[in-house]
Order: C-alpha cells, then sequence, then structure tokens
C-alpha cells in the first residue's frame, strides 16, 4: 500500500485538482474511504492508482508488473475508456458503465473502488460549475446510490442521496432541512419518552438489548412526499426506533413484548429476517400506536444483521479472515453481477443496457412463492412474465397462460407478495405487447433480444425474396452468381456476411433493384428476359414483424395489391387502387408487383361504414350479424348523419374477399340498414 501510494504520487506529480490542491490527494481520500469500509490491501492499493490509466501515460502492463494483475486489473476496471469519441456524453457514461459491468463480473471489488471514487466527488463537489455539479448529482441518484443500496450498503447509499440530493436540488435541500430541524426541537420530549418505555419493557422481560432512535434522512423524507403525494408533516409524525440485541431467537422474543406494550398497526408487520431483502438486508419491521396514539416504527435486529444493513457486501471482507465461507450479501451480489452480464450480452448496445439496470435497481421487492414452495424476489409491479423470466428464459420466452393462487389470471397482472405463481408454458414466442407491462430488466432484454433475432431472420429471408426475385427479370439466381461478384459486393458494402446485405434489403434500407444489378455479371444488367420482371411476388400472410399491411385502405385476399418497401420498416402492403402510392406506381423501382398465394391463410382487418336509420338496440343486433358470419368486430364507432340516420364505421377481420361479401350481405338484409360500403382510404 506504502509502494502504491508513492508510485500515484509520482505518476500525478505536478497535476492539480480543480480545487488548487495536489492531484494525489483524491486518490488517497478514496483509499481512505476503502480502508473505513476495512477491504482489503488490494483494493486500497488499487484505490491508489485508480486515475493512474486513465489521467497520465502508464498502462495496465505496468502495475500489472509493479503490483500484480489483481490490482491492475481493478484499476482498469475503474479506468474510463477516454481514448474513444463518442457522439454525446449519454454515450459516453453508458458505455463506461458496460465495462465497469463486466468488470464487475470478473471482481466485484471494481464497483467498491468505483463508489468510494464517487463517494470523494461528491464530497468535493462544491468547486465545480452548477451545470457539472447537477450532472454529477444525477448520475449518482439514478445509478450509484441504487448500487450501492443492491449492494446493502446503507451507509453509503445514505451519503451519495444526501449529497446527490444538496446539489441537484439545494433550495429543497434547504427547506427540507430546516422543516426538520424545526420539528426536532419539539419532539425530543415524546423520543425520550418512547425511548424509556421501550427499554423498561426490555427490562422487565430479560432481555437483551439496546434501543436507539432513527432519524429520517431529508432525500427519503423527500421520496416519499412525492411518492405517496404526502405532505412534509404526515411523513414526519411517525416515530422510528431500532431495537438491537444478541441473536435471531431473541429478535422474535422482543417482538412479542413490544407488541405486548402497544398496540401492533394491522398489515404492517414485515419478516426481513426469515425472508431477506434482495440486497441482504434482514430485519424485523412493526410499526406501533404508542402513547397519544402516535404511531412508531420499530425496526428489530442483531449486531451482525446491523453491521450487515450498514456495511452490505464490504462486510464480507471485513469477517473474510475468520469466516471463508461468503456471506449471503455477497452471493446475492455476485448473482445480481450475473444477471447484469446476461443482459449486457442481450442489449443492443450500451445506453439499451443501462437502461435495463436503471429498471433492475428498485428498492422494493415483493415475494412470490412457485408451485413448489421456493421463493422468488421480484422488483414491486412486477408481473407474472417477469415471474417466469426469473425462473428461467426458456419458461419466460414460452410462457402462454399463470396461474396466480390457482386462478388463472392475466399475463400482465401485477403480484403481490405471498401468492404462489404457477406459469403454463407452450411452444410459443414472446409477444411485443409484453414490453407495455414487464418492470425487470432481465425480461425486457430478454423480449427485445428475442423479437431482434426474429426482425432478423423475417428480413433475411424477406431480402433473399425480393433480391431473387429482381435477379430472376434478368435470367439469374443468387446460387448461380459468382461468390467473387457477392464477396466483392459485401465488401463495397462494408458487410461481413451476406445475411447482413439480404436484412438491409429486407429492412427497406437498400433497393433489390440496385443491388441486382451490381451482382450482374458484365452486360447482364443491361438485358432483363422479356416478362421475367413482372413475375409477382407471392404473399402467404405470415411473413411477419417485416411486412405489414396497410392501414390506409387494408387489404385482404382476393384484392389486387402492390408493395412498397418502406425504409427500416421492411415491406408494406397495399391496395393498386390506394390514393397513397398512386405516386410510386408510377416508378418501377420503388413498386413491387404482389399476388396472394393460394394457401393464405389468417384474418385480415377490413374497414366497413354502415348507414341507418336510428333504432334500439341495433348495434348488438349488427354485432350479432357479424359473429354469425364467423367474423370478430375490432373497433366500432357511430356518429349522427342527421336527426333520422346515424353512420356505423366497423372494423372486421375476415379471411378473404368471399368471407366480406358473406359479412357485408349478412348486415345488408338487417331492415334499417340502408347502406354498406367497404372503405378503402
Amino acid at each position: 500500500m506504502r509502494r502504491a501510494y508513492f508510485y500515484a504520487e509520482q505518476a500525478h506529480d505536478g497535476q492539480q485538482r480543480i480545487s488548487g490542491g495536489p492531484y494525489v490527494a483524491h486518490p488517497l481520500a478514496v483509499a481512505g474511504i476503502l480502508r473505513e469500509m476495512h477491504m482489503d490491501h488490494q483494493s486500497v492499493a488499487a484505490a491508489m492508482l485508480h486515475d493512474v490509466i486513465e489521467d497520465t501515460g502508464i498502462t495496465q502492463d505496468a502495475i500489472a508488473g509493479q503490483f500484480g494483475q489483481t490490482v491492475a486489473d481493478l484499476v482498469e476496471g475503474v479506468s474510463k475508456l477516454n481514448r474513444i469519441e463518442f457522439s454525446t456524453r449519454a454515450e459516453a457514461q453508458a458505455e463506461n458503465f458496460q465495462k465497469m459491468a463486466l468488470a464487475m463480473a470478473k471482481d466485484i471489488r471494481v464497483i467498491l473502488v468505483k463508489l468510494a471514487d464517487r463517494m470523494h466527488n461528491m464530497r468535493t463537489l462544491g468547486v465545480l460549475k452548477p451545470e457539472k455539479q447537477r450532472r454529477i448529482a444525477r448520475e449518482t441518484l439514478e445509478i450509484y446510490a441504487p448500487i450501492a443500496n443492491r449492494l446493502g450498503m446503507h451507509n453509503i447509499r445514505l451519503e451519495l442521496e444526501q449529497r446527490g440530493f444538496e446539489a441537484l436540488y439545494p433550495m429543497r435541500a434547504r427547506r427540507l432541512e430546516a422543516a426538520v430541524k424545526s420539528i426536532t426541537g419539539n419532539r425530543k420530549e415524546i423520543v425520550k419518552q418512547l425511548e424509556s418505555a421501550l427499554t423498561a419493557c426490555l427490562q422487565r422481560e430479560n432481555l437483551p438489548g439496546r434501543v436507539v432512535g432513527r432519524e429520517k434522512h431529508i432525500y427519503s423524507i423527500y421520496k416519499k412526499m412525492r411518492e405517496k403525494r404526502r405532505s412534509f408533516r404526515e411523513i414526519t409524525d411517525v416515530f422510528a426506533f431500532r431495537i438491537i440485541t444478541d441473536q435471531v431467537d431473541t429478535c422474535y422474543r422482543i417482538l412479542g413484548a413490544v407488541h405486548n406494550l402497544y398496540k401492533p398497526v394491522p398489515g404492517r408487520f414485515k419478516d426481513y429476517i426469515a425472508i431477506p431483502k434482495v440486497n441482504g438486508y434482514q430485519s424485523l419491521h412493526t410499526t406501533l400506536f404508542s402513547i397519544h396514539a402516535i404511531p412508531i416504527e420499530i425496526q428489530i435486529r442483531t449486531e451482525d444483521m446491523e453491521a450487515m444493513a450498514n456495511n452490505g457486501i464490504a462486510a464480507h471482507w471485513l469477517y473474510k479472515s475468520h469466516n471463508e465461507i461468503p456471506n449471503q450479501s455477497h452471493i446475492r451480489a455476485r448473482q445480481w453481477v450475473q444477471d447484469l452480464l446476461e443482459m449486457q450480452e442481450q442489449a443492443g448496445d450500451s445506453q439499451e443496457f443501462i437502461e435495463h439496470v436503471k429498471t433492475d435497481l428498485f428498492p422494493d421487492e415483493i415475494y412470490v412463492f412457485t408451485p413448489k414452495g421456493a421463493i422468488l424476489e421480484l422488483p414491486s409491479g412486477s408481473t407474472a412474465v417477469d415471474f417466469a423470466y426469473a425462473v428461467h428464459t426458456d419458461v419466460g420466452n414460452s410462457c402462454v397462460a399463470c396461474r396466480i393462487n390457482r386462478r388463472l389470471a392475466p399475463l400482465s397482472e401485477p403480484l403481490q407478495s405471498g401468492q404462489t405463481v404457477e406459469i403454463i408454458a407452450s411452444g410459443t414466442h414472446p409477444n411485443p405487447a409484453w414490453l407495455n407491462f414487464v418492470v425487470t430488466g432481465k425480461a425486457r432484454s430478454n423480449i427485445r433480444h428475442f423479437l431482434k433475432k426474429q426482425r432478423r431472420s423475417e428480413a433475411i429471408t424477406l431480402g433473399r425474396r425480393l433480391l431473387n426475385k429482381t435477379l430472376a427479370g434478368f435470367g439469374y439466381n443468387l446460387s448461380n452468381i459468382p461468390k467473387d461478384k457477392v464477396g466483392g459486393l459485401l465488401e463495397e458494402t462494408d458487410f461481413d456476411v451476406l445475411d447482413d446485405l439480404l436484412e438491409d434489403i429486407g429492412l427497406g434500407n437498400r433497393m433489390a433493384y440496385i443491388v441486382a444489378r451490381r451482382l450482374l455479371p458484365g452486360d447482364s444488367a443491361s438485358k432483363p428476359e422479356p416478362g421475367e420482371d413482372d413475375a409477382a411476388l407471392a404473399i402467404h400472410g405470415a411473413e411477419g414483424m417485416v411486412m405489414s399491411f396497410a392501414k390506409c385502405c387494408h387489404p385482404i385476399p382476393g384484392d389486387p395489391i402492390v408493395g412498397y418497401v418502406s425504409s427500416g420498416r421492411g415491406m408494406i402492403v397495399h391496395v393498386e387502387s390506394c390514393n397513397n402510392i398512386a405516386e410510386i406506381l408510377n416508378d418501377p423501382k420503388k413498386h413491387l408487383s404482389l399476388r396472394w398465394d393460394p394457401g393464405v391463410e389468417g384474418e385480415f382487418p377490413v374497414e366497413l361504414r354502415i348507414e341507418l336509420e336510428h333504432q334500439r338496440g341495433l348495434i348488438a343486433t349488427i354485432a350479432n350479424a357479424v359473429t354469425a358470419c364467423e367474423a370478430n368486430i375490432e373497433k366500432i364507432t357511430t356518429s349522427d348523419r342527421d336527426a333520422q340516420f346515424s353512420i356505423v364505421n366497423l372494423t372486421v377481420s375476415v379471411r378473404n374477399r368471399i368471407h366480406l361479401a358473406r359479412v357485408m350481405k349478412r348486415v345488408r338484409v338487417i331492415k334499417p340498414v340502408s347502406k354498406v360500403s367497404r372503405i378503402k382510404n
């Protein structure tokens, strides 16, 4: 550690902090914070050296040669990516966080060094410009304070939140601090009385334990006021105490004693000893009606639980010399980092990854049971889909329904603590609509990853069909194009494999006609074979996410159709007579002749306009007529044309034009209906 200090002092020689002091004061202070946390010598040495790679010319290999590979890896994990140019600050922040998360997967101590670094930066934030202070404070409140909470490091979380709040909202912090001080004086007598009553209760029952008053922190008061929409007085009317004892058995006996002393508030008891929080926190929580009907919150825990609550994962190193078995907090932290790694692999880019991580840092959780009685911890507001992905990715990808406490329930229903959840799986795929209600980062990243893969495979298939159709006009096919021609085009277009090029064509980012012209050998490009180019592409109706049916004209099987390839969206199918593509039809490169495959399946929406006389119960009669023809009503709107006639706009799902004709005929024979027509634009 001494060598690490002198090495850092020499490396940073001549550099200064913005405050004017020597730069080495910062790494020394960070090392001091880790020392207070009782971290090992490698972590403290890494703290001394944590800015050396980033701010001086010294390399990771040089540090490894002097202090060993472990210290060098810790320093590299904390260092920012300052050799890469980023287009935005958000992208730089996301990339740096992703790099640190990958380093955490190898060694969890990386995040502890980073938290200590952030703590000292927050302590010296006052010398920076206000906008920089706000940016760093926001990042601290959004990412680093929740991570400290996730790792069970209560003391560090409180300081990061307090300093972040003061920097981000200085006026609100000052007002709240003044309000807290003003009520503290008035409450001293009540606190003293309650403390004496609780201590006397423990002595009467011969129960060991010390009672300490628990002050509410300004940021937690502010959060509760915002989230619960309550006034300052409502939040601070509750008095809080902590009773710390010797062992778990005594915790439950103390609980019985205090419930005997004051009446408990129903529904406010939580047992975090039997079922610890996600971050390893353990304690009994109860709320009581005390003297003068004042509500008091009490936490009951052992000395070990108190140390764990304050130090979290850092307590692993504090007790390591006595016991080599990792504690629960450490095991949970490792599991969380593994989940981070899985999310990083599934995410499309660093900004999507950081979005998933922020989603996953919820402080509140619920506890639900599998049918076999195993307990799963999930963020508050989780649904059966989140539960399914927490069990296993494959269970999530294939879930179709669920039973909550043995009753069938919608997948989107928020779960409550204590429920038993059973997932019904089938050979289906994730539904894009799930993204509207899932809350865990794991579920969100897995759904997005699957949909991207599905979209890619569908885009490749469509791109291949479009390119082969265009090549057929010149008497060629992808299979008989020389490999050197394909390789040359891939090099020219910066694609690694042909599938990437086909995906680009399928998504509409590149025109099949232009790609085909560049693939053709010699002068073949100028000689299309007669009639071949007019061969229409067959539509099966189940092409997936890269083919959609225009909402302006609602094409259905039997309609003459034409395709328009839209950039980024793939192919959009229109009816030939649609006004929206009238201009495109004049340019053969922009549209594509299509035909319906004889075996086309599925249901297609179509809009109908019905004119009818006012009559009670007529909408129900129309609905019955449509249902009798085996068609579904998707949407219905009505408007008055005049005092006597109304217009009903109906969106129905039909199989083809013949099916539509049957529906229209059935509606037309209803006596008050005067006219039924299909809306094509």
